[in-house]
């Protein structure tokens, strides 16, 4: 037996979705009991995947604000409830688009949100049926869960599912579930052939108020877009796939020739998915520099912060952001820069945006923040979030060496394209 029951909360703890997925009935209290213990240990118990109660054992994934709560009483591997739980936020996202996450968010303020929340719900009441299957994750493929049941379009929809007229049921299971590839429709036809492999990493580093670089490394995933008909088989490897770490596949990768010779066989899913996740552990350089400098006295704080390339990845650095929160003893800020525009919220979060760094002079940004009365002093000093992109270049190292095609009748187009961007990158002052 695997999961007992699902919910889906939103940021006001109400239970948008209940679904119980076995005979036994999970009772709704479980949910208060949940939020009681977000209330009293703060926001560091989300991130915490699993959590014991006194009666049941909870999976809890959050994506946007939204938490995705699973219920449990028996044993069973946690980083399969996880991932199950993960896979159906990446599919109500696919199938239910930005819509899903608005009109949650916007708390459905009137009838129109009423009826789309109507739609949105029944959507995701089928695609769990679809998923799960008495407690146990049944077809979790979303090429398969789209022949299954046709993403909606709201517009045309909304009447038609509140009234219960028609139904997007497809009458026939796909030919694919009785197929040795299950992610893969079996009569695909294409009038142009193409393939397109996307290195994606976001950078995760963190430096000390020395300046010291403490940790730094990648995680990335291979994002491949195909459209190519009838049953291809692909075969793709990386120039030096000796610097991967922790690495993760799609099912339609096949293990033993990665195992034997770091090779990536697979016959591919129709449209986008990811191929592979990776790290890259232990990087001694980051692309760009951030140096605080904060100096308070007799009730005042001077703040200076510069910002310049470290190491030049040979393309453009852009959509350079830096972000922090001012201290709660902070009552007012004068800040400026000689680059960008400078932005602070009610909730006293500062943003610099800069974008691209100019070719004669390097960004800074300086000012002065008023302290409470009684305070002379600055003690909590804030920690500086850094966003960035970097087109056409892979930071981790990792190189494709090469993309063959086979069983294709005709030579298709390939693509390669690299992308970096910042994820959690902190300066610490």
């Amino acid at each position: 037996m695997f999961k007992q029951c699902l919910f889906l909360l939103a940021v006001t703890n109400e239970v948008m979705l209940e679904k119980q997925l076995t005979g036994h009935r999970v009772d709704r209290s479980i949910c208060a009991w949940f939020w009681d213990q977000i209330i009293t240990q703060g926001d560091s118990l989300k991130s915490v995947p699993v959590i014991a109660s006194p009666t049941h054992y909870l999976f809890q994934v959050v994506r946007e604000g939204i938490t995705f709560l699973a219920c449990t009483q028996v044993e069973m591997p946690p980083l399969m409830a996880v991932e199950v739980g993960t896979l159906s936020c990446g599919s109500y996202k696919t199938y239910l688009g930005d819509l899903w996450w608005s009109s949650i968010l916007n708390n459905f303020v009137d009838s129109v949100d009423y009826l789309i929340i109507l739609v949105l719900i029944y959507f995701a009441y089928l695609l769990l049926d679809e998923m799960i299957d008495n407690g146990i994750p049944l077809t979790t493929e979303p090429n398969i869960l789209r022949e299954m049941i046709a993403p909606p379009n709201i517009v045309s929809k909304v009447l038609s599912v509140v009234t219960g007229n028609t139904s997007n049921m497809s009458n026939t299971l796909p030919g694919a579930t009785s197929s040795c590839v299950p992610w893969r429709k079996t009569d695909l036809k294409h009038t142009s052939n193409d393939v397109y492999v996307d290195l994606v990493e976001e950078m995760d580093a963190t430096i000390n108020r020395d300046g010291t670089l403490v940790k730094c490394e990648i995680y990335g995933e291979v994002q491949v877009n195909s459209h190519l008909s009838g049953l291809p088989d692909l075969t793709l490897s990386f120039a030096n796939p000796s610097v991967l770490n922790d690495v993760r596949f799609h099912p339609c990768v096949r293990l033993r020739p990665w195992e034997s010779n770091q090779i990536l066989s697979f016959v591919p899913p129709d449209g986008l998915f990811k191929l592979m996740s990776y790290r890259v552990k232990k990087l001694k350089n980051t692309p760009i520099y951030v140096k605080p400098q904060l100096t308070s006295d007799a009730g005042t704080c001077r703040i200076s912060v510069l910002v310049g390339i470290r190491n030049d990845p040979g393309k453009p650095i852009d959509s350079i952001t830096v972000q922090f929160q001012l201290p709660p003893c902070v009552t007012s800020s004068d800040l400026s820069s000689n680059y960008g525009a400078v932005n602070v919220l009610a909730d006293k979060t500062c943003s610099w945006t800069i974008g691209r760094i100019p070719k004669d002079k390097a960004p800074s940004m300086s000012g002065t923040l008023v302290l409470e009365t009684g305070v002379e002093r600055l003690h909590v000093f804030p920690t500086f979030q850094v966003g960035f992109r970097i087109m056409g270049v892979a930071l981790s190292g990792l190189k494709i060496d090469k993309l063959d095609l086979l069983n294709l009748p005709s030579r298709p187009y390939k693509g390669f394209r690299a992308l970096t961007r910042a994820g959690e990158f902190q300066v610490r002052s």
